[in-house]
């Protein structure tokens, strides 16, 4: 069993939580889902459309960093990330953290949210402002950045490999 800990990270629609489940179910590790996390309130203002604030996400940051600070060996976290603070919040939390950035067009991402609308509590509209906000983690230690539009099975396989030391950056 890995010990790694690792945050798949990007925009919404990006597939965080398609990845993170397999990354942690084939790793054996714990899966800490951020959406499960958000306050009541930031889910409200999230499904009518409200961009959150980072004031509104200092909170569920500072639950998620947390989270990972609480368990012992290995975890996958999925969270937006978008900014470099962010990062470096959960970063101070669990040193060695690794970031795998799901990089996406911001047409696939919407279509992906309208795809799921009702099944999820996040708006189409605040597509826009997650593009506007994502700091893209390229200069940072420790972040592979993959297609996330590439097939589920291809990117475990290329995150797996990069966690074990074989794979790229």
């Amino acid at each position: 069993m890995m010990q790694h800990r690792v945050v798949v990270m990007g925009v919404a629609g990006c597939g965080k939580s398609s990845l993170g489940g397999a990354l942690a179910q084939a790793e054996g590790l714990r899966l800490i889902e951020g959406d499960e996390f958000h306050s009541d309130a930031n889910r409200a203002k999230m499904a009518r459309g409200i961009p959150l604030t980072d004031a509104d996400r200092a909170g569920w940051l500072d639950t998620l960093a947390g989270e990972l600070r609480a368990g012992t060996g290995g975890a996958v976290l999925t969270c937006s990330a978008l900014k470099r603070a962010y990062r470096d919040r959960l970063r101070a939390a669990a040193p060695g953290l690794r970031f795998v950035f799901m990089d996406i067009d911001p047409a696939s991402a919407r279509a992906r949210i309208e795809a799921r609308q009702g099944a999820h509590f996040f708006s189409p509209m605040l597509v826009e402002s997650q593009f506007a906000a994502l700091e893209p983690p390229d200069a940072e230690p420790g972040v592979l950045r993959v297609d996330a539009l590439a097939p589920l099975r291809q990117l475990l396989a290329e995150v797996s490999a990069w966690l074990r030391g074989g794979g790229r950056p």
